[in-house]
C-alpha cells in the first residue's frame, strides 16, 4: 500500500490572490502598510500565525501577531464570499486525483497549513471529501517543514514513511517530507520556483498534473 500525501493551496487550488487579500485588509486593519504579494506567497503552506510573524519580520508570534491571526480567520469566510477572491482548482487536478482515488493500492490525503475548517471547505467544495482517507491541518500538528503532518498520518493510514509521497508547491513541504523519510515531488504551477524546489531536495518536478501519474507508474508501482 502506498501513501500519497497532497499540499492544498498553491498545489491544489490557486488561493494565492485570496490569501493576499486577506493578509491585506488584516495589516491594515492593524495599522500596518500592506505586503507584497511576492512575500505574501512566500509564506503560504506556514501556519497562520508563524506565517504571519515571518511578515513581520519576526522569528516568533508575540501578542500582535496572535491578533492578527485571530482577525485573518475572523473576516478569512466573508473576503471569500465576495466571489472575485476564489480557491478554483488548478487545471488537472480534479483529473489527476480521481484517477489517483481509483488505484486499489493507494490512499490519498492532505497535509496542509490551512485550518481543519479550510481544508473542509475545499475538500467539500471540489468533491475530494469522500477520498482524502488521512489529513493534518495547522490545527493539528507543528507547522511544516516540521515532519509531525506527515508521520501522523503514515500512522492512521499504516503506511510506511518510505512508501509516502508528499506533493507539494513550497519548499516546506519538500523539507517536510525528507524529515519524515517520504519521497518530495515538487510542482512547478503553484508559488515556489523550480530552483528553489530542487534546492529543497525534491526528488521530481511535475511540471503538469499529468506528470504525477506518470512518475508514480515508473517509480511506485
Amino acid at each position: 500500500m502506498k501513501l500519497v500525501l497532497f499540499d492544498c493551496d498553491g498545489t491544489l487550488v490557486d488561493s494565492a490572490g485570496l490569501i493576499h487579500e486577506v493578509m491585506s485588509r488584516t495589516f491594515e486593519a492593524f495599522d500596518l502598510p500592506r505586503p507584497e504579494a511576492l512575500a505574501t506567497r512566500a509564506i503560504i503552506g506556514l501556519t497562520l500565525d508563524i506565517a504571519i510573524a515571518r511578515l513581520l519580520g519576526q522569528d516568533h508570534i508575540d501578542p500582535r501577531a496572535a491578533a492578527m491571526t485571530t482577525h485573518y480567520k475572523g473576516i478569512f469566510s466573508s473576503v471569500r464570499g465576495e466571489r472575485i477572491h476564489q480557491e478554483a482548482l488548478f487545471p488537472g487536478i480534479a483529473e489527476m486525483v480521481q484517477a489517483l482515488a481509483a488505484r486499489e493500492q493507494l490512499l490519498i490525503g492532505a497535509v496542509t497549513g490551512k485550518s481543519r475548517r479550510g481544508l473542509q471547505h475545499i475538500a467539500a467544495t471540489h468533491g475530494f471529501d469522500k477520498l482524502f482517507f488521512v489529513s493534518r491541518t495547522a490545527d493539528d500538528c507543528p507547522s511544516k517543514p516540521h515532519p509531525a503532518m506527515v508521520m501522523e498520518c503514515c500512522a492512521e493510514a499504516g503506511v510506511d514513511p518510505k512508501d509516502t509521497i508528499v506533493i507539494g508547491d513550497a519548499i516546506y513541504d519538500m523539507q517536510m517530507a525528507k524529515a519524515a523519510g517520504a519521497a518530495a515531488l515538487g510542482v512547478s504551477w503553484g508559488y515556489a520556483s523550480v530552483p528553489a524546489l530542487i534546492e529543497a531536495s525534491a526528488d521530481h518536478i511535475a511540471r503538469v498534473p499529468a506528470d504525477i501519474i506518470e512518475w508514480m507508474e515508473l517509480n511506485h508501482a
